[in-house]
């Protein structure tokens, strides 16, 4: 069991926050300087302030003392974290030291599931264990079916996932137990094998099919193809090249670091929430089309764009305003998105199965002149990994309203291992962040009759 690393051990290069000199900051409105802890963080030498530093600095005793005011949380640190590295000047994407790349050519999906959550690649007893745990809870109780039933016929597959997974909770009371190890482990069994179970069956609703119960003798991916796909075959036989590119998609939106849903996912769970709970809410933030329906306004734009001959009057209406380039840079990386280039090739790989797809060679023209273009490239406008995912699951049959839940699939990974260490940091509380009050100040009541005259 040489290759068995606990949760706390996986944590430990960045557990710590190391003291390496004071940043002194002087107030100008009361001349004092106040000397604050410059503390570095991880391998890669991060360096932070703690906010509660900020603190100290006031005018008067009795006054609350500095805060800072960050939007969206551009420049704020809200955890430490082992699992996800990104360097988006770079172009580095790592699951817990291992680069992307490298565990997209190799690894199985089931494979990177685990080491997000231990730390450490499993050895062969491990995995196989582990591959057994997951295929053991694949099946949904009855009731769940009944109750995605009670959707519309044309219900967004995404809000039938949020809805079911929400509802999943009440049938594990135990899942609340979150402080108990042995809970938190079949928690973590349970949500990996049961999204591609409740994603198929939104589907087959949302297209009037009976529901195919999960098939144990395929693997991970390969079950979840047969729950989307079989028709009245007596054994669904996956394509291997297919069942291996969903398991290279997975394993490319794993995980994040502090993305949006991820960050929903930490912030219920910080609460005591169950994590089947807590993932129902990531779902929603991976609702939004700015998060998880990326590569289906990229879809919608090559559509829009129609051939070849018209991507350089499309681009010519993006640098004068009138049109979006979707699926070029990112919020996080400021250089080619490491995970684009993995899926790339792997678009031309399926496609070569699947048949020509115009909207491939539309995109190829869309980076090929996009990338050759000073406007694009002063401004770092590189395709990231929604740009051809969506031509990808397109090409294997996936309808576009499916693409954030096949998303929701993979992340559900990230999610776990982000909550379980979230658990499990003594740091942390229930997430409450401060706001900037600009309202009214303090003014007294004035009963509704004077209010009326006052108005005539």
């Amino acid at each position: 069991m040489a290759n068995t690393v606990t949760a706390s051990a996986a944590q430990a290069p960045s557990a710590e926050l190391r003291t390496t000199g004071t940043l002194d900051v002087k107030d100008s409105r009361t001349g004092k300087t106040y000397p604050l802890q410059v503390l570095e963080a991880g391998v890669e030498g991060d360096t932070v302030i703690r906010a509660m530093d900020l603190r100290q600095i006031k005018t008067a005793p009795d006054e609350f003392g500095l805060m800072t005011y960050d939007p969206a949380f551009m420049n704020t640190a809200s955890c430490k974290s082992a699992i996800t590295f990104i360097d988006g000047d770079k172009g580095i994407l790592r699951y817990r030291g291992y680069p992307i790349e490298q565990l997209a050519e190799n690894a199985t999906f089931l494979e990177v599931a685990w080491l997000l959550r231990k730390g450490e690649l499993p050895n062969k007893k491990e995995y196989d264990q582990w591959v057994h745990d997951i295929t053991f809870h694949t099946y949904v109780h009855e009731n769940i079916k009944q109750f995605m039933d009670g959707f519309r016929y044309d219900a967004h597959p995404m809000g039938m996932l949020v809805a079911t997974m929400g509802a999943l909770s009440t049938f594990y009371p135990d899942a609340q137990c979150i402080h108990d190890a042995e809970s938190r482990r079949v928690q973590t069994h349970r949500l990996l094998a049961k999204m591609p179970t409740i994603a198929a069956f939104a589907h087959r609703h949302a297209i009037g099919q009976p529901y195919v119960y999960p098939d144990n003798e395929l693997s991970y991916t390969g079950n979840f193809l047969a729950m989307m796909f079989k028709m009245t075959e007596l054994k669904y036989r996956p394509d291997p090249l297919l069942e291996r590119a969903l398991d290279v998609l997975f394993i490319l939106h794993a995980d994040h670091e502090q993305n949006c849903s991820t960050n929903t996912m930490r912030s219920i769970g910080s609460s005591q929430a169950d994590p089947l709970s807590a993932l129902a809410g990531a779902c929603a933030a991976l609702y939004g089309r700015l998060h998880g329906g990326a590569n289906e306004a990229v879809l919608r734009m090559l559509a829009e764009i129609g051939s070849v001959a018209h991507v350089p009057a499309y681009l010519k209406r993006v640098k004068a305003g009138e049109a979006q380039l979707m699926g070029f840079g990112h919020r996080v990386y400021r250089n080619f998105d490491p995970r684009g280039r993995v899926i790339k090739r792997l678009a031309q790989q399926v496609l070569a199965v699947m048949g020509p797809n115009r909207l491939l060679d539309v995109a190829l023209e869309l980076e090929r002149i996009a990338l050759e273009d000073d406007y694009f490239v002063e401004r770092k406008l590189y395709p990231n990994v929604e740009f051809y995912s969506g031509i990808i699951y397109q090409a294997m049959g996936f309808p576009v309203d499916m693409f954030p839940v096949l998303f929701a699939i993979a992340r559900t990974a990230g999610w776990i291992a982000q909550w379980l260490e979230m658990v499990q940091d003594e740091e942390q509380k229930i997430a409450r962040p401060r706001q900037l009050y600009l309202g009214r100040a303090r003014r007294d009541y004035v009963p509704l009759a004077a209010r009326a005259a006052d108005a005539a």
